[in-house]
């Protein structure tokens, strides 16, 4: 770790470089003696500056090359020449070898270079040189795992817990078995480093499951005996300030701990069930960066149209999506880009999910009577200039929503619709008008998340006819169809999936003057629609099949083409 002095120096020149004010410097030195954090780490951690120009301003610091390790291909020959063991105890990663043989460039990350390269210099047998090259601590925590890779190994935490005597459902609460802590740690641990979204604890008879949600699709990572699953689940409930005596009754708690390098909390939902009560795990990474709008991955068409919706002063922008499509991750982009100084963004969230600075954020809470219309009434006291509303329930927050936009807000907001056109039908089942929605909707959003095709193992396949017919109609109408397309495979790189990370797809739908006698004829409307640019979940989803990003399998997993292809079979 940086000593004290040159943590001092790096903040004085990041000061003197205006990337950070001395306020920040400030708070950032105060919070780290709190965490034990470098002071990038915290800095990061604040949001007062990103990793990357963390990592520029090590390389400057340390006069070496700095390396985005997000966007390098590690070269296997090096990788295999340092054992995994030691690369992490020394947070390091072999990247590549030169032409000859005699040059290995190394990844760190900043802090006691001499003695982590002296250290594999000597494990090497001093016979090849080393270059070093800067990263930030997380992307090389980041891509240890991706590069090595990682199996959740508990055999010796079961032997331990059976050496100590007594059967695992009757260890006493406050004992607090020690290899109980550590085999729940390493299953928590385990699933952020495989970047799930879910950890699911499911009790069957005479076993438990263990299940990840990983892109969108639930995983089975272990089964164990369920005379483990009693004193597991006390532990989880006990983190989460759960009644551990209650077994009866659904209940909800929130666990935060710091696991990976980073700030991570787990909102845990226990349910009762035949075999026993039911844990499943939200993960939630505090730490997580907002992504920029830019880096989403949308098609340019689409990116335009956000755009051009986020820079209305006033209005109601909705987004729509089953739960899991990624609605929170849009929204925090766009209010990212959004945020400067001179706005005040407000949110209120059934719970906030990822803090973040220049935002004054806000959980819904019934005991202290902050529900979803107090807390929009508040905030219209707080003189906001953008409002964030978690979601859109009943009537008198869909009242509230419309009135916040109709005087000088930009609201976003979420509802549960299947399409950006069935929005509409469903705000007049809230008891919005016509009238009021001509006069403050800004657009609608409908999106979905399609799992990515494996680049290490997709397979090039023809198209059936009807795939053909499809791509014919959606990505080449004056065109004779000859590209191919892309299918799962399966391989080491993906589990086996053929997938591996997830791409967005978006139905944007921006309102225009002509479209608001058409706010009660849905079809109608999406006609309208198309001259100004909308297309459908399916034809968004046909260019990635296109691009050969994703498989139609892939596609009709998540989105309905029934539609579409009865146009097309129309003569």
């Amino acid at each position: 770790m940086l000593a004290a002095t040159d943590n001092t120096r790096i903040g004085e020149w990041m000061l003197a470089k205006g990337m950070i004010t001395a306020d920040q410097l400030e708070i950032a030195l105060i919070e780290q003696q709190k965490h034990r954090l470098l002071l990038g780490q915290q800095l990061v951690r604040l949001h007062f500056v990103t990793d990357a120009m963390i990592r520029d301003v090590l390389a400057h610091y340390h006069a070496q090359e700095s390396i985005d390790l997000q966007q390098v291909i590690v070269d296997p020959e090096a990788l295999a020449m340092v054992p995994e063991a030691f690369a992490r105890q020394h947070k390091l990663l072999p990247l590549d070898l030169s032409p000859d043989k005699q040059i290995m460039r190394v990844a760190v990350s900043g802090h006691n270079n001499m003695l982590v390269l002296d250290a594999l210099r000597h494990m090497l047998g001093g016979t090849i040189q080393l270059k070093s090259v800067l990263a930030t601590e997380a992307h090389l925590e980041q891509a240890l795992d991706k590069c090595y890779g990682h199996s959740l190994s508990l055999d010796s935490l079961l032997r331990e817990i059976e050496q100590e005597g007594s059967a695992p459902a009757s260890l006493p609460v406050q004992q607090a078995s020690r290899p109980v802590i550590r085999l729940v740690n390493a299953v928590l641990i385990d699933a952020v480093k495989q970047g799930a979204s879910d950890i699911h604890f499911e009790p069957e008879h005479a076993f438990l499951r263990i299940r990840y949600r990983i892109d969108g699709v639930l995983w089975q990572i272990r089964c164990l005996h369920d005379r483990y699953w009693p004193a597991m689940c006390v532990r989880l409930k006990i983190l989460a300030g759960m009644d551990i005596a209650e077994q009866r009754t659904p209940q909800d708690g929130r666990v935060n701990m710091f696991l990976c390098g980073r700030q991570i909390d787990f909102r845990v939902s226990s349910h009762p069930t035949l075999h026993g009560e039911n844990l499943v795990l939200r993960v939630l990474d505090r730490d997580k960066a907002i992504i920029p709008l830019e880096a989403m991955g949308l098609r340019a068409p689409q990116l335009q149209r956000v755009k051009a919706m986020l820079e209305k002063p006033e209005g109601l922008l909705i987004l729509t999506g089953p739960t899991g499509s990624g609605k929170t991750t849009t929204l925090y982009s766009m209010l990212g880009h959004l945020n400067h100084e001179h706005v005040n963004i407000m949110t209120l969230e059934d719970p906030v999910e990822y803090p973040h600075a220049l935002m004054r954020q806000t959980s819904v809470n019934a005991a202290n009577k902050v529900d979803f219309i107090n807390g929009i009434r508040a905030i219209l006291r707080q003189d906001p200039d953008i409002i964030l509303i978690g979601e859109i329930r009943d009537e008198s927050t869909a009242a509230m929503a419309v009135r916040a936009a109709m005087t000088g807000h930009l609201v976003m907001t979420t509802l549960h619709t299947n399409s950006a056109t069935a929005a509409f039908s469903r705000l007049q089942d809230l008891g919005v008008s016509p009238h009021m929605m001509a006069g403050c909707l800004v657009g609608v959003i409908a999106q979905r998340l399609l799992r990515r095709l494996c680049k290490h193992c997709k397979r090039q396949t023809e198209a059936d006819r009807a795939l053909e017919q499809l791509l014919r109609q959606v990505c080449a109408p004056a065109q004779t169809w000859a590209r191919p397309v892309f299918e799962a495979e399966g391989c080491v790189h993906c589990r086996m999936s053929g997938y591996h990370g997830r791409l967005v797809i978006m139905e944007v739908l921006t309102m225009h003057a002509d479209m608001n006698a058409m706010l009660t004829q849905p079809l109608a409307m999406q006609q309208l629609a198309r001259v100004h640019g909308y297309t459908t979940l399916a034809e968004e989803g046909l260019q990635w099949v296109n691009a050969g990003e994703t498989s139609v399998q892939e596609l009709r997993r998540v989105v309905d083409l029934s539609a579409l292809e009865a146009v097309v079979a129309t003569p």
